[in-house]
């Protein structure tokens, strides 16, 4: 066993210049290598992230205008919807207004005609009546004698 402790030995000094030479090499690729990679990969997360906060930033400004736009959209929608129903309410007016002025102007001509209607009845009537009379008249002549008065004395 001792042998084996001393073949151990042996081999433990012949591997100290490779430790030691590795960890030379593991600092030397810790200050050559890993360090400034590590640097580099920093600022570029760094960057990465600033751009998506960036993004971000800017997605929030889109949808706050966005938001702004849709709102002046709906007012002005409202305000063209109201013009609309403002000018469908006058139009509405005005619509009823000929309509009545018509109706009013039908009625004035539906009296006149009622009363020509009227008046010229009545003309026809005492045109009728009088030729009524006349010929009541005549037929009374004719049938009685010259000399009786056909209605009395009052004519």
């Amino acid at each position: 066993m001792d042998e084996t402790l001393h073949q151990l030995a042996g081999l433990l000094i012949g591997a100290v210049p490779t430790i030691v030479l590795f960890l030379i090499f593991v600092i030397f690729y810790r200050f050559v290598v890993y360090g400034p990679l590590m640097r580099v990969l920093d600022r570029r997360r760094e960057r990465t992230e600033g751009a998506i906060e960036q993004a971000q930033a800017a997605i929030a400004a889109a949808e706050a205008k966005t938001q702004e736009y849709e709102a002046r959209l709906r007012a002005a929608r409202a305000e063209i919807f109201g013009a609309r129903q403002q000018k469908l309410h006058v139009w509405n007016r005005e619509r009823e207004a000929a309509i009545a002025e018509a109706q009013q102007a039908a009625n004035r001509r539906i009296a006149e005609g009622k009363s020509a209607l009227q008046a010229e009845s009545e003309a026809a009537r005492r045109r009728v009546q009088a030729a009524a009379d006349d010929l009541a008249e005549r037929v009374l002549r004719a049938i009685l004698p010259s000399g009786a008065s056909p209605l009395g004395s009052a004519h």
